[in-house]
């Protein structure tokens, strides 16, 4: 078959005509990995009758329409075989051959490293390994339990990432929910980036794994056309979730670099993928048109209702987890929003959302990690996921978030139980961390509400928002300071004392926003005005007011809940490099390892309670 020749498959295409498919799928991850001079074509190969098979049996997708609601979702979790996917990209149609050679890897073009959204074929980014088939469950979750369409999800997995633990918990998930709509194909090469991986080609442990998780195992030579066609449409059965254990050679067709050390993440010399290039038979121009999406109807979607926010009385003491789930709850009158819980939705109070709205809510359990990967399905689908535990434990999820945010998703966060306000528990559930994690992420959004008038209205301002957005809430209860007609702007803050006569400016948020109230009352009894910031929104941050604060008052001291390293003393001090000021600073933060106790005692051990705020005033100001 020559370069002239074209051909166009489909469903009912023999074994011998999908043989050539993968041939030229392989040919063409050798060309355009050579000619970009980097990537995975070894790992490419691998996989090739795999995805030839599937494109043009059995994934159901509309590739002029990829929006199609009842299509199939198709997901690389092993993302640095991109070179495959993007050559299943040219044989489906949408990308050239020119496009293919000339713009993968390159700047500037869509046709990046590792796959992203950025190409309208691409649900998720992937190439951190062990996401994609967290992502997979999420989106079969949706489409199953919410968007109640037909379509499947299939992941191409890599057997070196089945040594992530995000892979079990993903499996775990798929198991418990009984996702028949969900597939995952290993491609088992044998070999990983160094050497052999964990398990070789064991892929009867694999299969024994896989079924204690719940889910089906089908164990296949993975070059085996028919027996890879047969697998697929068991997979397809609607009975159980399942998993393909494809037993498969690296380099695959490739004399050269077949099952050979030392050749992963590097493209072919350019003698070399010639050579690569007419062992496998040439170059091809295959056309595929597999499967169309099934015919459906849209289920119509629910007119949102009114979404009356809690209101709180000034003085009453409420803790903001606890407003946030109220107002969380509220917002379930919008149907596009959805809650995921990691099994303690009854201390961050998520589980408000439950009793109101229980179909639109997801119980992952200890599963942080799978948690975020669901919210991203569900993201992926069009919903507005609110995903919540405790913000210590939001930190093991970090990369999911970050990857979330190379997708860009759009979803919500919520860590309660921040810093060492929490008391007795002691440090392991102290989040002291988060902020540092969540202003680092990619086009997020970092709010901080003091009250429970501010936590609810910031819940719902998140709905609103595009990209990561974060809240962090405090486990104790402390004083409403607003009334429910006060607007809190995203990049705003609130003055809640000042004078033209302020000496120095107070800054804090959460419970530190209230010691800074306390220490401006014992400041005022020695004459000592003090003007006291509520810095609820930490990105973006409303530099103007601590610009107006450093050149009023000239003295700034920042308290906070949270280690001294990337939160709000940072974000401070970053706003206030860009307007050019510089005002006497004096940062409070925890420093030390804190331990058990009360939250009285532990405010004050790490040096963030009200007498402490005085004093670092006074200091300041040389009294």
């Amino acid at each position: 078959m020559t370069a002239a020749q074209t051909t166009t498959l489909g469903p009912d295409s023999d074994l011998s005509q999908i043989f050539e498919l993968a041939q030229q799928l392989r040919v063409d991850s050798v060309r355009a990995s050579t000619a970009a001079g980097s990537g995975h074509p070894t790992s490419s190969l691998s996989a090739a009758d795999l995805m030839a098979v599937l494109m043009t049996r059995h994934l159901r997708y509309d590739w002029d329409a990829p929006d199609n609601p009842a299509g199939d979702h198709l997901v690389f979790s092993k993302g640095h075989a991109s070179p495959l996917l993007y050559a299943m990209f040219k044989a489906a149609g949408v990308v050239s051959d020119d496009t293919l050679m000339t713009t993968y890897r390159r700047f500037g073009h869509r046709l990046q490293g590792h796959p992203t959204p950025v190409l309208p074929w691409v649900d998720v980014a992937t190439g951190s390994l062990g996401q994609g088939i967290g992502y997979g469950v999420g989106i079969a979750l949706a489409g199953r339990d919410l968007d109640k369409q037909p379509y499947r999800v299939w992941v191409l997995c890599g057997d070196s990432e089945m040594a992530e633990g995000s892979v079990w918990e993903a499996l775990d998930k798929a198991g418990h929910h009984r996702l028949a709509n969900f597939t995952a194909v290993v491609d088992v090469n044998r070999l990983g980036q160094c050497g052999p991986t964990e398990l070789e080609w064991d892929t009867g442990t694999y299969a024994r794994r896989i079924e204690a998780f719940g889910c089906r195992a089908i164990v296949i030579d993975g070059h085996d056309l028919q027996a890879i066609d047969q697998a697929l449409t068991t997979a397809a059965d609607g009975q159980a979730p399942t998993v393909v254990i494809a037993r498969t050679v690296k380099g695959r067709g490739v004399a050269e670099v077949a099952d050979k050390e030392g050749w992963h993440g590097k493209a072919l010399p350019e003698d070399m993928a010639d050579r690569a290039v007419a062992e496998l038979g040439g170059v091809r121009n295959i056309h595929v048109r597999g499967p169309r999406p099934p015919a459906v109807t849209p289920a119509p979607i629910p007119a949102a209702g009114p979404i009356e926010l809690p209101r709180f009385e000034v003085g009453d003491k409420v803790a903001t987890r606890v407003a946030f789930g109220h107002a969380l709850a509220a917002l379930g009158a919008r149907p596009d929003v959805v809650a995921l819980d990691a099994e303690v939705g009854n201390s961050t109070h998520a589980q408000d959302f439950e009793k109101a709205h229980p179909e639109r809510y997801f119980q992952t359990y200890i599963a942080e990690q799978q948690m975020i990967a669901d919210a991203v399905g569900m993201a992926v689908r069009g919903y507005r996921p609110y995903a919540t535990t405790f913000a210590a434990f939001l930190t093991r999820a970090h990369d999911f978030i970050r990857m979330a945010a190379v997708s860009q998703i759009t979803m919500a966060l919520c860590g309660t139980h921040s810093g060492v306000e929490i008391g007795a528990d002691g440090p392991s559930q102290m989040g002291l961390e988060d902020l540092a994690m969540m202003r680092a992420v990619h086009g997020s959004t970092v709010l901080y509400p003091s009250d429970a008038t501010s936590a609810a209205a910031l819940t719902a301002a998140m709905a609103e928002l595009d990209g990561i957005s974060y809240l962090r809430t405090t486990r104790g209860s402390y004083p409403v300071l607003y009334d429910g007609d006060e607007t809190f702007p995203v990049g705003g803050s609130k003055t809640l004392r000042h004078s033209p006569h302020d000496r120095v400016t107070l800054i804090g948020a959460g419970v530190t926003l209230h010691e800074c109230l306390a220490a401006a009352e014992h400041l005022a009894a020695e004459d000592v005005p003090a003007r006291v910031i509520d810095l609820y929104s930490l990105k973006p941050v409303d530099a103007g007011a601590l610009a107006r604060a450093a050149q009023e008052t000239g003295a700034l001291v920042v308290v906070e809940d949270h280690h001294p390293e990337g939160g709000i003393g940072e974000a401070v001090l970053s706003a206030l490099a860009a307007t050019g000021s510089h005002p006497a600073f004096s940062h409070l933060a925890v420093t030390d390892l804190p331990g058990s106790g009360t939250t009285d005692e532990l405010l004050d051990a790490a040096g963030i309670s009200h007498p402490h705020i005085a004093r670092a005033a006074r200091a300041l100001l040389g009294s």
